[in-house]
């Protein structure tokens, strides 16, 4: 449906987007009936079984949650001791804004944010925390868990071959793999790897499934590849009240989400969306802050322009500085985009 010229058309967030059909449909289906309460019912073994399959891992357990934020605390708390520390890019979620959850949960874990080109971590960035690091110290923290946000908080994307290297010069320390993966699916396409690729079969102990952003309606989950960790977690969620009674309606919105590859669906339809978007803000001569290659945009226009598009009925974040996010969805149209780019030109040309 076309957009009208003076609509606001939806760029904030792919939270702000609405619940995929097909999730919602399953939704509908799970409420028929009854079902054995906290995780016991057919629909949430049903969902073990299929990430095991998409995973390709025979050991790989899901846990429903609430959040992505949960997902990511709670698995980082299992994949790190209280004096322990979590390594990651000085621009991730994790550690720019979860508020602590995974001190929080973890009873004191300390996060260290290191610098990296593109947004990402690198190995010589984080050999250069290993070799900082007093070992063995009591007095200093203990680097525990290296963590990767892919796609990155700025829209990259790290390939299979560096989530590989990551791991393993974490393996190398001792160290566990932690992937915050609240976009993993536009990840997946941007790279066209297979979902096991990136994750379990890359070294990954732990990652966030990310659904919530793409067409879930009130569920994300932790998938923990090691069955140690995964022993943790079934107290840990418990303790911390993420282990929902009536957990078939979680169950019910991962499932739908992850069969016949409709997640990669949606995550597509979003990709295409920004390829569009960022193509047309480059022929305008926006400055964008990095390639995106997945469906988040940073673009420095401007103050008088940032605040030009919003009076046009664009809905984006203003970062401060006259710079701009722009993140697409599922639910983002070509002609949402063809019209995004029409008001963009009277502002920017």
């Amino acid at each position: 449906m076309t957009t009208s010229s003076r609509a606001p058309i939806e760029l904030r967030s792919d939270n702000a987007a609405g619940v995929a059909p097909q999730i919602m449909a399953a939704l509908a289906a799970a409420n028929e009936g009854s079902a054995l309460a906290y995780g016991g019912d057919a629909v949430t073994a049903q969902l073990g079984d299929l990430v095991r399959e998409v995973f390709d891992h025979p050991q790989a357990q899901v846990f429903p949650v609430v959040s992505g934020t949960a997902a990511n605390s709670l698995a980082l708390s299992a994949l790190c001791p209280p004096w322990g520390s979590v390594l990651c890019h000085e621009t991730a979620h994790i550690f720019t804004n979860e508020g602590g959850a995974t001190s929080l949960f973890s009873g004191g874990a300390v996060m260290r944010g290191l610098s990296g080109a593109d947004y990402k971590l690198h190995p010589a960035n984080l050999q250069r925390a290993f070799d900082d690091t007093l070992w063995g110290d009591p007095h200093h923290s203990q680097p525990s868990v290296v963590s990767v946000t892919c796609p990155t908080d700025f829209g990259t994307v790290y390939s299979v071959d560096e989530v590989q290297a990551l791991a393993a010069q974490a393996r190398g320390r001792n160290l566990r793999m932690h992937l915050d993966g609240a976009r993993l699916a536009n990840a997946l396409v941007a790279l066209g790897a297979a979902p096991a690729a990136l994750t379990c079969a890359a070294g990954v102990d732990a990652f966030s499934l990310g659904a919530t952003k793409n067409g879930a309606l009130s569920t994300d989950a932790i998938v923990c590849c090691d069955p140690l960790v995964a022993d943790q977690l079934v107290f840990r969620l418990k303790r911390a009240g993420h282990v929902a009674s009536k957990m078939r309606y979680q169950s019910a919105q991962l499932v739908a989400y992850l069969t016949d590859g409709l997640w990669l669906q949606l995550a597509q339809r979003a990709n295409d969306a920004m390829s569009m978007l960022s193509a047309g803000l480059r022929e305008l001569g926006a400055e964008l802050l990095a390639d995106p290659q997945a469906n988040m945009l940073f673009a420095r226009v401007g103050r008088q322009a940032a605040t030009a598009l919003a009076d046009a009925g664009l809905l984006f974040y203003g970062m401060g500085d006259g710079v701009v996010r722009f993140v697409t969805s599922f639910q983002t149209t070509d002609d949402d985009i063809a019209e995004v780019l029409r008001r963009a030109a009277a502002v920017l040309g």
